[in-house]
């Protein structure tokens, strides 16, 4: 009966001790390029680069997107107009990178309208960090958004778009003047449309 006990016990024990080592295992080998979401100095520097800006400005906006919704997998850069005097329209066009597939670019284009108390025009670059995007055919979506949720971080406005679980969030930089409130939303298409709808 003793021996039974004890073998009982020893293959608790090791079944035990395998089951805890096994999550340890898996982490130590992993591989780190695994990884399929961008760190905050991957996209300071990649969004540095592309403003033209200072790393140290660049930095304080997207720390502050970082800090409210994490390491996004996927980034835009692209450029675009937009324009309004109570009914708005934006287009723009850029290039789609995600990090699982090995930062291969997807052009991407955009418009969409918007209705609000905002007026005038304005023409920026465009760096959009994306999170939760399943592929690259997922962008190819509309994404409502509220404009005058942005907010302006050492010149560079951010504010937030979602459809489902895929948020975007842009920052813009660049000549001109819109101001005011406006809602609307952006098609996200695999060409260049006339039409914002």
């Amino acid at each position: 009966m003793k021996i039974l006990s004890w073998l009982q016990a020893g293959l608790g024990a090791a079944l035990l001790g395998f089951v805890l080592i096994q999550p340890a295992d898996a982490a130590a080998t992993r591989n780190p390029t695994d990884d399929d979401t961008y760190s905050a100095d991957e996209i300071v520097q990649k969004a540095a680069d592309f403003f033209g800006a200072t790393t140290e400005a660049v930095a304080k906006a997207i720390e502050k997107v970082f800090a409210e919704k994490g390491r996004p997998n996927a980034y835009i850069v692209g450029q675009e107009a937009s324009g309004a005097i109570g009914v708005g329209l934006r287009y723009g066009e850029g290039d789609l990178y995600m990090k699982r597939t090995g930062e291969r670019t997807t052009k991407v284009y955009w418009q969409g309208p918007s209705i609000g108390f905002d007026v005038g025009g304005n023409a920026s670059k465009s760096f959009t960090l994306v999170y939760n995007l399943p592929n690259t055919e997922a962008i190819f979506e509309r994404f409502p958004g509220v404009d005058g949720s942005a907010y302006f971080v050492a010149g560079i406005s951010v504010n937030y778009q979602q459809n489902g679980r895929v948020i975007l969030a842009p920052m813009r930089t660049g000549v001109g003047l819109r101001g005011g409130v406006n809602i609307g939303y952006l098609a996200y298409t695999k060409e260049r449309n006339i039409l914002p709808f």
